[in-house]
């Protein structure tokens, strides 16, 4: 069946928005990876060019170096990656349980239950954050791991989340289960959990980067440079090489790849778990 040259200039212009979008997404991206190669006079020139002269790899050494050139940058992603990796797999963990729970058993004040969890993703971070640091304070976790993590071990969103994915799971798979003399941490540890592969990474994905990117709280419990975040050496970083903007796209590269490897490795399923949650949800 041919398509009407209506239809063609629809597809035609899908294309092209679509094209601009991808372009618009993706150029600062590309900005910060060719600048990452040049000189800092190279990138102040006007018109910009995309293709470096040569590869100014000097740039990625001053970046790990840091300003004292004690290499704390490392330390640094190393502090973000046991922050950023704790938290996504306690909000998996919680998450998925606190939705099961709410999803699959019936008990008085469920429905209550699930919209007061709701209600705290309306307040802002900002309304709790000196109260949780003088809680931090007083229990004296201020400055360490523990401190960064525990406010973070899960969310509203993930309950959220886990509870839509598993509110239309199979109620007959359970009750077979049941059937067969497996106790509920079993149903969920070798039914539930098996299952949710998609949305279990989506929501690993989603709060790993919510961490990875987490300058606020960090600011207020890393007191000490071998405690503090990549977005904490960043700011630093950037406020003292003011004049060297290789380097700083160097750090800003250097503290991306590791989001790009993690979000390429999971895509498939963050990319099937967002298509199933959708159509579950509809």
């Amino acid at each position: 069946m041919k398509q009407s040259p209506t239809s063609y200039a629809y597809s035609a212009l899908t294309v092209i928005l679509l094209t601009a979008l991808a372009l618009f997404t993706v150029m600062p991206l590309l900005f910060m990876l060719t600048a990452s190669l040049m000189t800092g006079k190279e990138i102040m020139q006007m018109p910009y060019k995309w293709i470096p002269d040569g590869f100014h790899v000097a740039n990625f050494l001053a970046a790990l170096q840091g300003n004292d050139g004690n290499y704390i940058f490392i330390r640094n992603i190393l502090n973000s990656f046991i922050v950023a990796g704790s938290v996504a797999f306690s909000t998996v963990l919680l998450a998925s349980l606190t939705g099961y729970g709410l999803a699959k058993f019936n008990f008085r004040g469920r429905n209550i239950i699930f919209m007061m969890i709701m209600a705290t993703m309306m307040i802002p971070f900002e309304a709790i954050m000196i109260p949780l640091y003088m809680i931090a304070t007083k229990l004296h976790i201020q400055n360490t791991y523990t401190g960064l993590i525990l406010p973070f071990i899960v969310n509203a969103f993930g309950i959220f989340m886990m509870r839509q994915y598993l509110i239309t799971f199979p109620n007959e798979f359970l009750d077979a289960a049941r059937v067969d003399g497996m106790h509920e941490f079993s149903i969920y540890s070798h039914i539930v959990l098996p299952n949710c592969g998609p949305v279990i990474a989506t929501l690993a994905i989603l709060s790993f980067r919510g961490q990875w990117d987490n300058l606020l709280w960090p600011l207020l419990v890393s007191q000490t440079e071998t405690m503090k975040t990549i977005p904490q050496y960043i700011t630093s970083f950037t406020a003292e090489r003011s004049t060297d903007e290789g380097a700083m796209m160097a750090a800003a590269v250097i503290a991306s790849i590791p989001m790009f490897l993690i979000f390429f490795g999971l895509s498939k399923y963050f990319i099937g778990g967002s298509a199933v949650y959708e159509s579950r949800k509809g």
